[in-house]
């Protein structure tokens, strides 16, 4: 039997404000990247939630959501550490307020900066990925579709017990239809 495939799940935020992206400047095992307010999605949140938090994490900034811009699967190869990882990211367009003078933004992340579609498409070089610009790109094409799109289904957020009864058993189980 082979090893089960499971692409990392990510969620990012496409942010534009007067002509100028929000983007992030981190530390990776390639040195400093740019890259959108973007990160895995946590156990029991949906994509929405998980893109709110990324985003006010990196940024220090409350992010609304208000469209999606696309689902994307792309897989890359670390040049520090050869390491095949395969992403499943939900990309996710909106709105921050100030930041929050008070919020340190998350390791590693080393700053937040306003670029513009030109200034972004001229720094591909330091993107942490293709999926940087390939949502940024399609964010400033006009691409949505609205956040009912996804759908969450409630046994994500259900507390998992912390042992499942056999392997055939799920741990969250379906609601049942009403009698």
């Amino acid at each position: 039997m082979s090893t089960r495939w499971k692409p990392s799940v990510t969620v990012a935020a496409v942010i534009e404000d007067g002509g100028r992206f929000l983007l992030v400047e981190e530390r990776t095992p390639e040195g400093l990247k740019l890259n959108n307010p973007a990160g895995h999605l946590d156990p029991g949140e949906s994509p929405e939630q998980g893109v709110v938090r990324e985003a006010l994490e990196e940024t220090a900034r409350v992010f609304t959501p208000d469209r999606l811009v696309g689902v994307y699967l792309a897989r890359m190869q670390r040049a520090a550490t050869l390491e095949d990882i395969t992403y499943l990211r939900f990309a996710y367009g909106g709105t921050v307020g100030e930041a929050d003078p008070t919020r340190e933004l998350d390791e590693p992340i080393v700053r937040t900066l306003w670029m513009t579609l030109a200034e972004v498409r001229a720094s591909v070089a330091r993107h942490r990925s293709p999926l940087v610009l390939q949502c940024i790109e399609d964010f400033a094409a006009g691409r949505r579709f609205p956040l009912d799109v996804v759908t969450t289904h409630a046994s994500v957020a259900a507390e998992a017990p912390a042992t499942s009864p056999s392997p055939s058993v799920p741990l969250s189980p379906w609601p049942q239809p009403p009698a």
